[in-house]
């Protein structure tokens, strides 16, 4: 197969810009709760979670358990992370093979928790 030659072309900036003519001003800002929203920082790409509730042999005792980490999620940050949902809930909890257990039923308390910790939360609804 014969090797096609490369056509010279304008290295120009606003020659292959296909935004150079856009004009911004005048647009509208949006509304005061996207711009609040947009200027929270979220911290993004920690990967999915499933929250279960369990009772099973604990007296009839809530515990929410939060499992199915990704694999790059290391140990030390799994149990940085229990710390963290423990002294927001105000509640005591364990960590054991790479799952976190919470001590009551705080289910939507730790789902927003999580989400501002960059995780996508499944689960109990």
């Amino acid at each position: 197969m014969a090797r096609k030659d490369k056509v010279e072309g304008s290295m120009d900036p606003e020659f292959n810009n296909p935004f150079a003519d856009l004009q911004v001003d005048g647009l509208p800002m949006g509304a005061d709760g996207a711009a609040a929203e947009r200027d929270r920082p979220v911290r993004r790409g920690m990967g999915r979670v499933v929250l279960r509730r369990e009772t099973a042999h604990r007296g009839g005792k809530i515990v929410i358990v939060i499992y199915d980490f990704a694999p790059a999620i290391t140990n030390q940050s799994i149990e940085d992370l229990a710390r963290k949902l423990r002294q927001a809930c105000g509640c005591g909890g364990a960590i054991k093979q790479r799952t976190i257990e919470i001590q009551g039923n705080h289910v939507e308390r730790l789902r927003e928790l999580l989400q501002a910790e960059g995780f996508r939360v499944a689960g109990i609804k």
